[in-house]
């Protein structure tokens, strides 16, 4: 009985440790870091015991722990966010150009700038390579071993995390896209279809 009550009491510390170091971190905290933070404080408790734990607590909360870009982060829970968009202040917002740029890094990474101008059919302005890297969206991920050495583009950490990814085999999948696209197509010509007869 004493024995089960301190495993109950240590189970209850280390999900404390870990609420509190989840909550006060501003990136998605990886479970190893999780770990170490409680070996450090000689706690053994399971990683996911505590997850699952640390999850049910906020069940009924405006807040939720979900796991995003390989770590665990708290999150506003979706049915709110269209009241806080009101109070609090957005992003900036990409363009059209920079959002088709970082689709194409996402799904082709490592990619060259070429590549990139070639699958998007457009040159690609300095500019929207300039916003993605400012927004830690973008980063080098070394050089093409061709003539010239162009340099890899490929996504980042905060790319997971500013589209609530796990990793990049969350992405949708690029026939979804299509599908959508055609769906969407079909809808805007029908009414025109319907004016006609």
């Amino acid at each position: 009985m004493a024995r089960s009550f301190m495993i109950e009491v240590e189970v209850q510390r280390a999900c404390l440790l870990a609420e509190a170091l989840i909550f006060a971190s501003s990136e998605p905290v990886k479970s190893e870091v999780l770990i170490d933070l409680l070996q450090s404080q000689n706690l053994k408790s399971d990683i996911h015991l505590i997850i699952d734990v640390l999850r049910e607590k906020y069940t009924h909360h405006a807040i939720e722990l979900i796991e995003v870009a390989g770590g665990w982060q708290f999150r506003t829970k979706a049915e709110y966010a269209q009241i806080l968009t009101k109070v609090v202040e957005k992003p900036r917002r990409l363009s059209r150009g920079a959002m088709e740029t970082l689709a194409i890094i996402a799904y082709h990474q490592p990619c060259t700038r070429t590549e990139i101008e070639t699958i998007r059919g457009v040159s690609l302005g300095q500019a929207i390579l300039d916003a993605l890297l400012e927004d830690q969206l973008i980063t080098p991920k070394g050089r093409k071993e061709i003539p010239g050495r162009p340099v890899l583009w490929g996504t980042t950490p905060a790319f997971l995390e500013s589209f609530g990814l796990e990793g990049l085999n969350s992405l949708p999948k690029r026939e979804d896209f299509l599908l959508e696209r055609a769906a969407t197509e079909m809808q805007q010509d029908a009414p025109a279809d319907q004016e006609k007869g």
